[in-house]
C-alpha cells in the first residue's frame, strides 16, 4: 500500500510540473522543435559552408541568416503561444483574402530569384507569398468546418470547403508557379475535410481508384510526349529514367542518390560529404536530406525521421485533447502540413516521386519557411495551454 501511495505522489508531482492552474503545456513539442532547429542549423552549416565561401566570401553566410530567422521564429513561438487561438478565428476570413491577394499580386510585382517569381520584396524584407497561404487555409477552413457543423454530412458543405482550398491552390500554382506548395495546400484541404466528414468510405474509395489511375495516366501521357519544353514534364521524364537525362533534369536526383548510397550505415562523418562540393546544386535547400544520409548515414537519417514522427505524435496528442473542435482542427491542419512536407521532401530525395522543390521543415535553408513553421508551432502550443488536466 505504501509503495502504491508513493507512486501516486510521484505521478501527481509530475503532473504539476507540466501544468499550471490545471493547464497543460506541451514542453515535449517545444523541445522537439528546438532540437530539430538546432540540428538543422548544424547540417545547414555543414552543407553550405563551401558554397557560401566561394559565392559570398564567408562560410557562415547561410548559417548566420538562418540563425537570425530561427531566433525570430523562437520569438514567434513565444508570442503566438500566448495569444488565444480563438482570436485568430475572428479574422481568419480576412487573413484568407489577404493571403490570396498576395498570391495574385506576386505575378505582377513579385521579385524574381533563380528564374522564379515567388517572392515579394518590400525594402529589406523579402518573403514567399505562398507561405502565409498555408497558414491561412488551415485557419479559415477550420473556422468554416465549425460553422457548418452537421451540414458536413451532405455534399454542399464539403464542396464549398474544397472550392476555397482549390482557389488558393490555383492562385499558388498559376500566379507564383509554385506547384509543390499548391499541392501541399490542396493536401491540407483534403485532410481537414476527411477528418471532419462523418463518413470515411467515399474518401477511401476515391483514393483507391483515383491514385493508381492518375499515376498510370500521367506516366503514359508524359512518355508519349518525348522531349518537351515544359520543365515539369521534363522532371517527370527524369524521374522515370534519371540516368537517361543525367545531363539535365536527372542530374540532381542522381547526385542525391549517390550521396545516400555512399553514406552507408553510419556515414562519412559530419562535414565530410563530397557530393555537396559542386555536385548537388544548392544542396542546403530541398536536397539537404541526401547530405544528411551521406555524412551521418542511415543511422542519422533514422534518428531525424524519429524526431519528425515524435513531433507529429505530439501534434496528434494536442489535436485529440484540444478543448474544442476549432482547436482540434487547427492542430490537425498543422499536422497535415508538416507530414505532407516531410513525406514529399524525402520521397523526392529517394526518387519515389518527381522533383517538387519542397523543403524539409526546420532543416532546409529558408527564412520565410522557418518563421511560419514556428508560428504554427506557437499556435499549436496555445491550443495545448488550454487543455485541462484533472489531477485526481
Amino acid at each position: 500500500m505504501a509503495q502504491t501511495n508513493t507512486k501516486t505522489v510521484r505521478r501527481k508531482r509530475k503532473v504539476r510540473l507540466l501544468t499550471r492552474n490545471g493547464q497543460y503545456y506541451d514542453y515535449n513539442l517545444l523541445a522537439c522543435v528546438v532540437l530539430l532547429t538546432c540540428f538543422g542549423l548544424i547540417m545547414l552549416y555543414s552543407t553550405s559552408a563551401y558554397d557560401a565561401q566561394v559565392e559570398y566570401g564567408s562560410d557562415t553566410y547561410f548559417l548566420f541568416r538562418q540563425a537570425l530567422f530561427s531566433v525570430g521564429g523562437l520569438a514567434a513561438i513565444f508570442i503566438f503561444s500566448m495569444i488565444d487561438y480563438h482570436f485568430y478565428a475572428r479574422y481568419a476570413g480576412y487573413f484568407y483574402l489577404f493571403s490570396n491577394l498576395l498570391l495574385l499580386v506576386t505575378k505582377f510585382i513579385g521579385h524574381e530569384v533563380n528564374g522564379a517569381k515567388r517572392w515579394i520584396k518590400i525594402g529589406p524584407i523579402q518573403f514567399q507569398s505562398a507561405e502565409p497561404a498555408k497558414l491561412a487555409i488551415i485557419l479559415f477552413l477550420s473556422v468554416l468546418i465549425v460553422q457548418f457543423g452537421k451540414k458536413l454530412k451532405g455534399f454542399k458543405a464539403p464542396a464549398v470547403l474544397f472550392a476555397f482550398g482549390a482557389l488558393t491552390f490555383l492562385l499558388t500554382w498559376k500566379f507564383t508557379e509554385n506547384l509543390s506548395t499548391a499541392i501541399i495546400i490542396l493536401g491540407i484541404t483534403c485532410a481537414l475535410i476527411f477528418v471532419a466528414h462523418p463518413k470515411t468510405a467515399p474518401f477511401v474509395l476515391t483514393a483507391g481508384i483515383g491514385l493508381p489511375v492518375g499515376i498510370v495516366g500521367v506516366r503514359g501521357y508524359v512518355s508519349s510526349l518525348g522531349a518537351s519544353g515544359n520543365f515539369r514534364f521534363n522532371r517527370v521524364l527524369a524521374w522515370i529514367d534519371p540516368e537517361k537525362y543525367s545531363d539535365g533534369g536527372g542530374y540532381q536526383v542522381l547526385q542525391g542518390l549517390y550521396a545516400i548510397g555512399s553514406g552507408g550505415l553510419f556515414g562519412k562523418g559530419l562535414g565530410n560529404s563530397t557530393q555537396k562540393i559542386q555536385s548537388i546544386p544548392e544542396a542546403q535547400n530541398d536536397m539537404i536530406f541526401s547530405i544528411i544520409c551521406e555524412e551521418l548515414g542511415l543511422f542519422g537519417a533514422v534518428l531525424l525521421t524519429i524526431l519528425f514522427v515524435f513531433l507529429l505524435y505530439r501534434l496528434m496528442f494536442i489535436a485529440q485533447n484540444a478543448p474544442d473542435l476549432l482547436g482540434s482542427l487547427i492542430v490537425t491542419g498543422i499536422f497535415a502540413h508538416i507530414a505532407l512536407q516531410v513525406i514529399l521532401n524525402i520521397a523526392v530525395v529517394l526518387n519515389v516521386i518527381p522533383t517538387t522543390g519542397v523543403t524539409l521543415p526546420f532543416i532546409s535553408y529558408g527564412g520565410t519557411s522557418i518563421l511560419f513553421l514556428m508560428t504554427e508551432m506557437g499556435i499549436a502550443l496555445n491550443v495545448s495551454r488550454q487543455i485541462r488536466i484533472k489531477d485526481n
